[in-house]
């Protein structure tokens, strides 16, 4: 399809790679898998998610923030030491990039819960924090937590996804496990906190395609204390899937299949326990249903997860090499990266690819 003098093969980029040793790798090669996919996306959005980079602060949270005015950081950090011990704050490391423009101030901080606080809240220490992260978004006009988890963190800009990585310096961090986005938004704004990955705590998520589910999902995951501000349907999916995997206690494999079920047709032919399985996720969660055009990666600590919507409306392929798992829209994004790859393939929709770190790994 052609729009113009640009093409766009069905919108968007995402791409995805893990060691399951667990062994660190630099930023840079997920900055060139997702810069062979630049067709993909029209610079109003890109951005990163990377997995072990933080080691020397892996017990704390780790909170990227971005601010409109000094007096949003003010008000933000006053919030902040109200509730968090804060061990560590200071500007995001950028470099300057004549291509990110409009840049906002950006600020990360390793907190960690204040004891008499989480002590006299009704919550676990991750609600708690999740909790914070919606009162600031919500509450405190001008500031915006964009990254909340241990030991990962989230980069995301208005621009080309290669630029916002150099501007970011993602070269210079070390991770386990990264994905990337490069968007093209088709009816939603392009602006910094509408760019993707979305997060909560550890959870990330880089998404192609559209949710025509979004209203009924939205209503549906609000009424459990979540709140959509950032103006595009892909925030949802961050939610659903804190909410199921970590809230309710489901498999990943069974977040999938409330996400992307199969139809009743295909349900009624399975055997009795897995049929009853699917009945059960159908029935208490079909609000949760994510139905429209999609393929998205999630990220979360340990692993990654690669899911298609039902039908397979959008591309999506796994590539293999010793310990490391590729996973990107485009095959060449993968051989950018890793030219032998031993295997690869096309999962087929709704089957989610599920990849964790090896057994004993920390």
């Amino acid at each position: 399809m052609k729009e113009g003098q640009t093409r766009i093969p069905s919108g968007c980029a995402i791409t995805g790679m893990i060691d399951k040793t667990g062994k660190r790798m630099s930023g840079a090669a997920v900055i060139r898998s997702i810069s062979v996919m630049r067709d993909r996306s029209n610079g109003l959005g890109g951005g990163f998610a990377a997995y072990g980079i933080y080691p020397e602060y892996k017990d704390y949270y780790a909170l990227h923030v971005f601010y409109d005015s000094r007096a949003a950081r003010k008000s933000c950090e006053k919030y902040l030491a109200g509730n968090f011990e804060i061990v560590s704050l200071a500007e995001m490391p950028t470099a300057k990039n004549r291509k990110i423009d409009d840049v906002p101030l950006i600020w990360r901080y390793f907190v960690t819960p204040l004891p008499a606080r989480l002590a006299d809240s009704p919550y676990d220490e991750r609600e708690y924090v999740a909790r914070c992260v919606f009162a600031v978004n919500t509450c405190i006009d001008g500031a915006y937590i964009f990254s909340s988890g241990k030991n990962m963190g989230v980069f995301k800009a208005v621009g080309f996804p290669e630029d916002v990585g150099r501007f970011y310096r993602l070269e210079e961090y070390e991770g386990y496990c990264f994905t990337a986005h490069g968007r093209y938004p088709t009816n939603t704004p392009g602006w910094w906190g509408g760019a993707h990955p979305f997060a909560l705590l550890d959870y990330s998520v880089v998404h192609n395609g559209e949710i025509s589910s979004y209203d009924a999902n939205r209503r549906k995951i609000e009424m459990y204390g979540y709140k959509c501000t950032l103006q595009t349907d892909s925030e949802v999916i961050a939610y659903i899937i804190d909410y199921l995997h970590r809230r309710k206690g489901l498999t990943l494999t069974e977040t999938a299949a409330v996400m992307a079920a199969p139809f009743w047709q295909i349900i009624e032919r399975l055997p009795a326990e897995e049929r009853a399985m699917h009945h059960y996720l159908r029935t208490v969660f079909a609000e949760l249903l994510v139905t429209g055009p999609f393929s998205i990666l999630v990220g979360f600590t340990g692993g990654l997860m690669a899911l298609n919507d039902r039908l397979k409306l959008r591309s999506m392929v796994v590539g293999e090499k010793d310990d490391l798992v590729y996973i990107a829209s485009e095959e060449a994004a993968i051989r950018a990266v890793e030219p032998d790859v031993s295997r690869v393939w096309s999962p087929g929709g709704g089957e989610p690819v599920i990849i964790s770190l090896n057994e004993g790994v920390a």
